[in-house]
């Protein structure tokens, strides 16, 4: 896969994403890790802030269930519309965590 497919497979899984539920950069990378050979969470991290503006970034947190970086206010208020069961520091992951295998 090439980095730019890459980059297509990141957001096609972040757009795939339900309403009301979320996945860690590490979940996103560990789920495309076995086609894309790469497992990079901190790779996903960066091309959500470079090209996910055009998918539903406020899905993807860390697997603390922190919140984007610099847009953690937006993002609580995106979250929090959807329903996403919020903690003060962020996500419920146990609640919201989401997997594609979920959607089959």
């Amino acid at each position: 896969m090439t980095p730019d497919e890459y980059v297509e497979a990141v957001l096609d899984l972040v757009e795939r994403i339900p309403e009301g539920r979320v996945m860690s950069y590490g979940a996103v990378a560990d789920a495309l890790a076995e086609r894309s050979g790469r497992a990079s969470a901190r790779l996903v991290g960066a091309i959500m802030a470079r090209h996910g503006g055009s998918v539903p970034w406020h899905r993807v947190v860390t697997a603390a269930g922190r919140l984007p970086p610099g847009h953690e206010r937006e993002a609580r208020a995106r979250l929090r519309a959807e329903g996403v069961p919020l903690r003060p520091t962020g996500v419920d992951m146990t609640a919201a965590g989401w997997s594609p295998g979920e959607d089959r």
